[in-house]
């Protein structure tokens, strides 16, 4: 077999690798109910993934009145404890992709994951799901100093992966913003959480299912 034209694949998680809006919108509306907010409906929840869990309950603050930093300061431990307490409860991998991520692994290409969530529930996420071995690095939204689209997340978790050639998958404008900042190519999926139409990512190849994610990525590669 011709040896993959990449080292690592490094990937985001929310909207990526999983579809966790269904958790995180319970999370975020517990969070909201007891500030005596209205719940967010679960689609909107889908548009305001992406930035981390302070971030999410920002938007959602505002989604349903007015906020300021004592609320999301109040409403912050109340939406972390309960969306640890249930991080996997209806959480489902996406459709072809531990196919993919097997036929990735057995080229030789070390996979890495590259978030804004914040590492210990990352880790809880992935342990969860099932893939305590899966990756070879994990960045999330605490580990350093910075978060995306600042490419310092992306080049640790490639560094830490074994370094080499690289692309990004994900699913936001954060997310190919990164790849950019970080001279990567990136691949966006459509069936993500994006604020936006995908095709105004500006990703280097979109895909609509994980059935596509390896000749996408020789395609851009070889490139």
């Amino acid at each position: 077999m011709t040896r993959f034209p990449l080292d690592v694949v490094a990937f985001d998680l929310d909207g990526t690798l999983a579809d966790t809006a269904p958790d995180l919108t319970a999370a975020l509306n517990h969070a909201l109910g007891q500030l005596g907010r209205s719940p967010v409906p679960a689609e909107d929840v889908r548009h305001m993934v992406g930035h981390g869990a302070r971030a999410l309950l920002q938007k959602g603050l505002a989604a349903t009145g007015e906020t300021d930093e004592a609320l999301v300061e109040a409403g912050f431990p109340i939406f972390l404890d309960y969306y640890e307490a249930h991080i996997a409860a209806t959480t489902t991998k996406f459709d072809g992709l531990d196919e993919a991520l097997d036929a990735l692994a057995g080229r030789g290409v070390a996979l890495a994951v590259c978030t804004n969530k914040l590492e210990s529930l990352s880790r809880k996420l992935i342990d969860a799901l099932g893939w305590q071995t899966r990756f070879a690095a994990l960045v999330g939204g605490d580990t350093l100093p910075v978060r995306k689209p600042d490419p310092a997340p992306l080049f640790e978790a490639i560094r830490r992966a074994g370094g080499g050639r690289a692309a990004f998958v994900g699913d936001s404008i954060t997310d190919t913003d990164t790849a950019r900042a970080a001279g990567l190519p990136s691949i966006a999926v459509t069936f993500g959480f994006s604020d936006r139409p995908v095709d105004q990512l500006g990703a280097s190849a979109l895909i609509d299912h994980y059935d596509s994610l390896i000749p996408t990525l020789e395609r851009l590669a070889q490139g």
